[in-house]
């Protein structure tokens, strides 16, 4: 039996795919290896949203051609799409495909397997309208199931690469997201997080559907489904219409992560992003009105290209005023290719560092203080995993609707179920709880009945 073996650079989005080329192998009778050990096919899922991310990729590329120098090496993802000639160019790479036509994959492999000619498979993304049909069934993980629903991004922000990489806004069609939503609720997932390169853009290419619409459609047709998580949504993309959606929802979570980027205006203008703060603050006002509690967590850039000090504490303050749950902060990395990467006045790396570290000090404070308003209450949590820092304490980990990250006493038998947790202390990174009891479908069902 022929085996395969997958390494994921990057994304959720790449985790996703990854998963859906296996299931490609699967059907075509394949074994699933661990990377470090020797198969016939190697994949390598590779990522390009910084230059680390090129390194990284052409490391692990390296260590797949070593590991076994006679197997097929496949190569595909961002960098492969954005760089084929460099990926080619690494001795003992096989086959390149970039971010789409993976599906032509195994028929590649027959190809090389009979010609031995290495195989450029990488043709212009910019071109591409339609967004390609990958099925996901079911997750090697199996707590919290991921359903891509775009691909692209039509922004060009000018610190970004990624509509390189990936081509511009193309949505999935509403029919094939219900019916692989309903797939993986059948196969026992209790929480959906919708993803994509530009997830709350869904919709902008398409006449009369958009994104309130589809998260109304899975809301109302996907039976069995206990929560919906969007992995990420532009404040421009958090409309009136899809506030009411999320307003008469019992399944779209308490959880919203809108990226910032920066809380200067002539930083925003910089970066190209196309809001102001006054609108972003406008945005969460209108959201905490309907959902008092709501968390909000968020993306920063720090150090960008001309960034003085003033321009950081306006970002300092405003994150702070508008009580961010959590924030991913990320110094500004110079990305070749991007206007960003040419501009004047780049920051130095330990003013950067500087800046990074009193923001995530920022948002220590402030992710306490949000779950601090929680004590003492009964929230719903999916435990994923035995908590890894005390091993054998009957302690596992898993988040509430409203992305607490909760420790408490469970059971193997309870990961991936619905339990009610109370948080007896807040905390940060975790909260801890007690077990108050497993919802049991049954009894739902009955109290829904009658």
């Amino acid at each position: 039996m022929p085996s395969v073996a997958f390494h994921t650079l990057g994304c959720k989005v790449n985790h996703y795919e990854t998963e859906a080329i296996w299931q490609l192998f699967k059907q075509a009778g394949y074994e699933r290896k661990d990377f470090d050990s020797i198969a016939d096919v190697y994949v390598i899922n590779t990522c390009t949203v910084t230059n680390t991310g090129d390194k990284k990729s052409r490391q692990v590329i390296r260590r797949a051609v070593r590991r076994n120098p006679d197997a097929v090496i496949c190569v595909t993802g961002c960098y492969a799409q954005t760089s084929p000639a460099e990926v080619m160019a690494i001795p003992g790479v096989d086959i390149v495909i970039g971010t789409q036509d993976r599906g032509k994959i195994l028929e590649y492999i027959e190809q090389f397997k009979q010609q031995r000619q290495p195989i450029n498979g990488v043709r212009n993304i910019m071109k591409t309208r339609v967004y390609e049909e990958l099925d996901v069934p079911a997750f090697t993980d199996r707590t919290r199931a991921s359903l891509k629903i775009q691909e692209g991004c039509n922004n060009f922000c000018t610190f970004c690469i990624i509509p390189w990489a990936r081509g511009l806004m193309r949505s999935r069609d509403p029919k094939e997201v219900i019916r692989q939503a309903q797939q993986l609720v059948d196969a026992g997932y209790k929480e959906i997080v919708l993803t994509g390169i530009h997830t709350g853009g869904y919709g902008e290419d398409m006449k009369d559907y958009n994104f309130a619409m589809l998260l109304r459609d899975i809301d109302e047709q996907v039976v069995g489904l206990k929560r919906l998580r969007i992995s990420s949504i532009e404040a421009s993309q958090i409309t009136d219409e899809v506030i009411e959606v999320l307003r008469n929802s019992d399944k779209i979570v308490r959880h919203l992560h809108i990226p910032l980027q920066s809380g200067s205006n002539s930083v925003l203008k910089r970066m190209r992003r196309k809001y102001t703060t006054e609108f972003f603050a406008e945005r969460l006002q209108r959201l905490r009105e309907v959902f008092p509690q709501l968390a909000v967590t968020s993306d920063v850039i720090v150090g960008f290209p001309g960034e003085t000090e003033e321009e950081f504490m306006e970002t300092y303050n405003f994150i702070r005023e508008q009580r961010f749950s959590e924030l991913h902060v990320f110094p500004y990395s110079k990305r070749t290719g991007t206007p960003a990467a040419r501009m004047p006045n780049q920051v130095a790396e330990e003013v950067k560092n500087e800046r990074v570290h009193r923001l995530i000090a920022l948002s220590d404070q402030l992710a306490k203080e949000y779950a601090s308003q929680f004590e003492g209450e009964v929230l719903e949590v999916i435990p994923e995993e035995p908590y890894k820092e005390e091993p054998n304490s009957g302690l596992y980990v898993g988040y509430t609707d409203n992305y607490l990250k909760v420790k408490f006493p469970a059971t193997e038998e309870m990961v991936g179920k619905l339990v009610k947790v109370k948080i007896t202390k807040a905390g940060y990174p975790y909260n801890e709880g007690e077990f108050v009891r497993v919802l049991d479908d049954a009894v739902d069902e009955m109290k829904i009945s009658s």
